[in-house]
């Protein structure tokens, strides 16, 4: 089969069964980690976290996560499949990374069009910060340009390691990966992101918790790195490490492991085309 043969088999794979997988998956996560993420916030929150509802109330604020969690991760794999489906058979195996890393860049930048909005309302419900008057396209959007400075930096690590770990699995087994086998896969990927741009997440979280009379220049990113650093130091930059890392590992192997089958499924039993996963390196 010729490259272009190929890739024109995989263009067929349509965006039915990403939008479908991606809904379901970033949905199941979402809900079933809520209590880390809600965990998470409070302790990044500016007030503290006793201040911000401490160990109560778990779930306040997933409302907006229920409405925004499947159109936000469709989005993301929609694009980000598109985009790497449509590049890997015309770029030299060698650079698949640089298109696994600029396909989940431009995948985020989308997704945080609708991701970012739902984040802002569920924060501030979260950390009991929450007023009807924050609620206009502004303030919504308040964060947007930090969150894809957090999200970019997290898919740049998190999906070529997912996407590499998946290869050498994959050619240590001599078979198709399994949805199972995946879903480690990202939740290594994902731990490791985590980890490594917590910095970024707490300064996303303390500009959409920041009030709305707060300076516009109390709100660019470097300003609230330092600002954090100079309160709380080091530990402050890393606050809620271990919920984040615990929440994202978890929700990697969730995610990813729902998606893959999902995908699976919804291909095997609905749709009568190729599923894009292939037995070699080009089963990503």
């Amino acid at each position: 089969m010729t490259a272009s043969e190929k890739s024109s088999k995989d263009t067929n794979f349509g965006f039915v069964p990403l939008l479908i997988a991606g809904g379901v998956a970033g949905t199941s996560v979402d809900i079933i980690l809520y209590p880390l993420d809600t965990l998470k916030t409070r302790l990044q929150s500016k007030q503290g976290f006793l201040k911000s509802g401490g160990f109560s109330n778990f779930y306040k604020g997933i409302t907006p996560v229920i409405i925004g969690s499947a159109p936000s991760a469709s989005l993301f794999f929609v694009t980000y499949e598109g985009i790497k489906n449509i590049m890997e058979y015309r770029v030299s195996e060698k650079y698949h990374s640089f298109i696994h890393m600029g396909s989940a860049s431009v995948a985020e930048m989308v997704a945080c069009l609708i991701r970012v909005p739902v984040e802002v309302v569920k924060q501030r419900k979260q950390a009991l910060t929450f007023d009807k008057k924050d609620v206009s396209l502004r303030r919504l959007y308040r964060g947007y340009l930090s969150t894809v400075l957090r999200d970019m930096p997290f898919s740049l690590i998190q999906f070529p390691v997912w996407e590499r770990l998946k290869r050498v699995w994959g050619s240590h087994t001599e078979r198709e990966i399994l949805p199972v086998e995946s879903a480690v896969c990202g939740a290594i990927a994902g731990g490791i992101s985590a980890a490594m741009t917590t910095p970024l997440d707490v300064v996303k979280t303390r500009i959409m918790l920041s009030h709305r009379n707060e300076s516009v220049s109390k709100m660019k990113i470097l300003y609230v790195l330092k600002d954090v650093y100079k309160e709380k130091g080091l530990s402050g930059l890393f606050a809620g490490v271990s919920p984040r890392v615990i929440w994202i590992t978890l929700g990697g192997f969730i995610f990813f492991g729902t998606y893959e089958k999902a995908k699976h499924l919804i291909t095997k039993y609905c749709l009568s085309v190729p599923i894009v996963m292939k037995p070699d390196t080009k089963y990503q």
